[in-house]
């Protein structure tokens, strides 16, 4: 009897009781009770107070990118390539029909000149127009000389505010807002408001936009692509403001609306490639910026 008293006693509290619900409790008819739900909810709560008594303000940002509209012009050792691939292709591409009729064409003008054509074969096509493939061919070379290609710079590649300009190039959205006593151009951005993801608040940061009420983004992803946090100066600070963290996420212009009727200065905008960004924004939030503006 000391020996099993013994080990029970020997074993921890935790143990005791996870092996009295394997047993009794599993055997009733009763459903397990769970602390997983109750101990994710409580680390939510918790959460949330922890971020409604932070000195830090929450902010989101939203990167939108406008996708290039047409191709950018090769290089030199793209144009090679390309050139050096539709040689190969052609060296070993078979005839197409049309320039096995071209051959036929050709047989059946010998054939006619040298007298061995035979009108027998025409019999059945004496109502049909005869249209030889080298009259298509001329056909086609006038319709090329009538084609005019459109332009591939814009009247607005000049112009800094017009989605119009760059269209080779991705773009990217800048807006300028007031910080302390100066106007800075930023990617857009407002406060996180409680309820809220921070995906929605990039999202409200978007279509609180007056000169952005057309736009239609695709956001990727429910994840910050960055984050940039600055502390405000020393004579500005109090124990509930510290300074902001701004969390960045990625979108996609997919249309941008109709333009719209009268633009505010409180609402400009501009839209600018990556290597005009050190143009407008400060060295360090470029630097934060930069990270996630991969193959841009």
């Amino acid at each position: 009897m000391a020996a099993p008293c013994r080990r029970i006693a020997g074993r921890s509290l935790l143990q005791f009781l996870s092996s009295f619900s394997r047993t009794s409790v599993s055997n009733s008819g009763f459903r397990q009770f769970s602390s997983t739900s109750v101990c994710r909810g409580s680390r939510q709560a918790q959460h949330v107070e922890e971020i409604a008594s932070s000195p830090w303000t929450l902010m989101a940002a939203v990167c939108l990118q406008r996708l290039p509209v047409i191709s950018a012009e090769s290089n030199p050792i793209e144009q090679q390539f390309r050139d050096m691939m539709s040689q190969m292709e052609f060296e070993k591409s078979m005839m197409s029909d049309h320039e096995l009729r071209l051959l036929d064409d050709a047989e059946k003008m010998r054939r006619m000149q040298a007298g061995e054509y035979d009108s027998d074969e025409e019999e059945n096509r004496r109502d049909q127009e005869i249209v030889l493939a080298q009259d298509l061919e001329d056909s086609w070379e006038q319709k090329l000389k009538n084609f005019q290609p459109a332009a591939r710079v814009s009247d607005s590649e000049g112009d800094p505010g017009s989605l119009q300009r760059r269209l080779s190039d991705s773009l990217l959205l800048l807006v300028e807002r007031p910080v302390g006593r100066e106007k800075l151009w930023m990617l857009p951005q407002t406060e996180w408001q409680r309820g809220e993801t921070l995906r929605e608040t990039a999202e409200r940061a978007l279509s609180s936009l007056p000169a952005a009420s057309g736009f239609k983004a695709t956001f990727l992803g429910n994840t910050p692509c960055g984050v940039y946090k600055y502390k405000l100066p020393r004579a500005a600070r109090t124990e509930s403001s510290v300074g902001t963290k701004v969390f960045f996420f990625k979108a996609v212009l997919s249309d941008a609306g109709a333009p719209p009727a009268t633009e505010s200065p409180e609402s400009s905008l501009l839209w600018v490639t990556k290597s005009e960004l050190q143009r407008y924004v400060k060295p360090a939030y470029l630097m934060k910026v930069e990270r996630f503006l991969l193959g841009f």
